[in-house]
């Protein structure tokens, strides 16, 4: 794994110049910031006393340097020779207390400091140097175990889940837990493949997430902080806490251990970066049928996921017997925009985004036609095309309704694309099929077959009435004579108490029969 930036070194946690200045012990000594004003956010490592003027040999970076001058008064080559030394070791700040050697801040230093923009802070009341060192390095020295404990804390949290085969999206929701921020994990092409955090504060990052994800991209400025996904040599994603409000170096930490976990659950458990795909368009189509969150809140995770929402025809379809990745395949061949995911039911939903002035219907037709081409027996199932996003949910749940009801039709003729009116009273049955007075209506006219449990007289009568009372076809199908028919329709006739030559009582057997098929599927 790679990172964006240098790994997160445990070993040096770090206070801002900005924060050192805000210590109760520093205010005593009233501080004033005389030079660098726009460098106090920079790191400080190791605060370090030194009077000698050569002190910048002794210095590795990230210091921050207490002096008073003592060995500088008189010689302004010395003062200016000072500053540029801690220049170039990369000293985070130096801080001049004031007394006999400057009574005030001298200028050459200052603008010197200025020069290389190296924050200079005087004290103007007496200060014991070693009260600041101590306060100083006691907090360092915390953050640093703080650093270690949270480092194992996330890292166990993690492998425990993965352990335990957790999903990918308890392993972002432990992340964003952790980080209080939103949580989001992209392909190399910053389409988002799944998000964690607070749902509002995911929906603010991702409405306009295109020109955000770009804009942060190059930085990790105002909390965003990246960390990239891949291995062997080969990047494939990333993942990004957005608006992180603690300090960089615990972001960097978090995201680093995080992207450990997500390449480490890829590779035990033979996921891959499309995978992820298919469980972003999964939870995604999954909200959009369910209606538990309303259609507009999910616009924005459409657009990020890559679907065209802006003045767009979209058409709800569902479609039985083909694999997922079969249908991406064919939305690649023909050229079109959607998403593709399994729903609960094993039926696979697809969403195409097609432009306005394009053909839905015949779009839908030729998308059908190489589903077809791919496998054979499948039905593919379409809404009517719906123009406002709102009407989306609607259509996705019709599309199943219709697609259930067809998968129950084996002995109707159906089209290439089967829509509401062609699964006729079988789409109605399967509608209500939840209804309380349905459910007693088929109870109460199969009570016959249905306490005897007889199933063999359950698929006769089944047959009989699909094929519309033909009883040459029924006896052909299950292989009996006719007169062996004629004593079976006879005796489910008597068990029922109905005359199936009687077209009325026919029907009303035939419709508890659908309706009891659908309560059982």
């Amino acid at each position: 794994m790679t990172t964006t930036s240098e790994p997160t070194e445990l070993s040096e946690p770090a206070l801002s110049v900005r924060q050192v200045l805000t210590l109760e012990r520093v205010l005593a000594g009233e501080p004033e910031v005389v030079a660098g004003a726009g460098q106090l956010d920079r790191p400080v490592r190791w605060v370090h006393v030194a009077e000698a003027p050569d002190v910048g040999v002794m210095l590795t970076g990230g210091e921050m340097v207490l002096t008073t001058g003592v060995l500088l008064a008189g010689d302004e080559d010395k003062q200016a020779e000072y500053i540029r030394s801690l220049h170039r070791a990369e000293a985070s700040a130096v801080v001049l207390g004031l007394g006999r050697a400057f009574p005030a801040p001298p200028e050459v230093m200052r603008r010197a400091a200025e020069r290389c923009g190296l924050p200079m802070v005087v004290l103007h009341r007496p200060f014991p140097f070693a009260e600041l060192t101590e306060e100083v390095q006691c907090r360092l020295v915390r953050r640093k175990f703080a650093a270690v404990s949270l480092s194992e804390s996330v890292r166990t949290a993690l492998t425990a889940l993965i352990t335990a085969g957790a999903p990918l999206q308890s392993l972002l929701d432990e992340v964003a837990s952790h980080s209080a921020c939103p949580v989001v994990v992209t392909n190399l092409a910053h389409r988002v493949l799944a998000t964690a955090g607070e749902r509002s504060a995911v929906d603010d990052v991702l409405r306009d997430w295109e020109r955000i994800a770009r804009q942060a991209g190059g930085s990790e400025g105002d909390g965003w902080i990246r960390a990239e996904l891949g291995g062997r040599g080969e990047r494939w994603g990333q993942i990004m806490l957005c608006g992180h409000r603690g300090d960089t170096a615990t972001g960097r930490l978090l995201a680093d251990r995080a992207a450990e976990a997500l390449v480490l659950h890829r590779m035990l458990g033979g996921n891959s970066a499309h995978t992820w795909e298919e469980q972003s368009a999964q939870s995604l189509l999954t909200d959009l049928v369910s209606g538990v969150v309303p259609a507009r809140q999910l616009l924005p995770r459409a657009r990020a996921a890559g679907l065209p929402v802006n003045r767009r025809t979209f058409v709800p379809l569902v479609v039985r017997d083909v694999e997922p990745d079969q249908l991406d395949r064919v939305l690649r061949m023909v050229g079109l925009s959607g998403l593709v995911a399994e729903l609960a039911d094993g039926a696979v939903a697809v969403l195409l985004s097609l432009a306005r002035d394009q053909d839905a219907l015949v779009l839908t037709a030729n998308f059908a036609a190489r589903v077809h081409s791919e496998a054979a027996r499948t039905v593919v199932a379409a809404a009517d095309p719906r123009t406002a996003w709102d009407d989306v949910p609607t259509g996705l749940r019709e599309a199943q309704h219709v697609a259930d009801a067809a998968d129950s039709s084996a002995a109707l003729d159906l089209p290439a694309v089967v829509r509401l009116r062609d699964v006729h009273l079988r789409g109605l049955i399967r509608l209500l099929r939840d209804d309380p007075h349905v459910q007693s209506f088929a109870e109460r006219e199969l009570d016959g077959l249905l306490r005897a449990a007889d199933e063999d007289m359950l698929s006769v009568l089944r047959t009989y009435l699909a094929t519309g009372r033909n009883k040459s076809r029924t006896a052909q199908l299950h292989h009996v004579s006719r007169p062996a028919l004629y004593r079976r329709l006879e005796a489910i006739q008597t068990r029922l108490g109905v005359d199936l030559d009687d077209f009325e009582q026919a029907a009303s057997v035939h419709i508890a029969l659908l309706a009891h098929d659908a309560q059982q599927s």
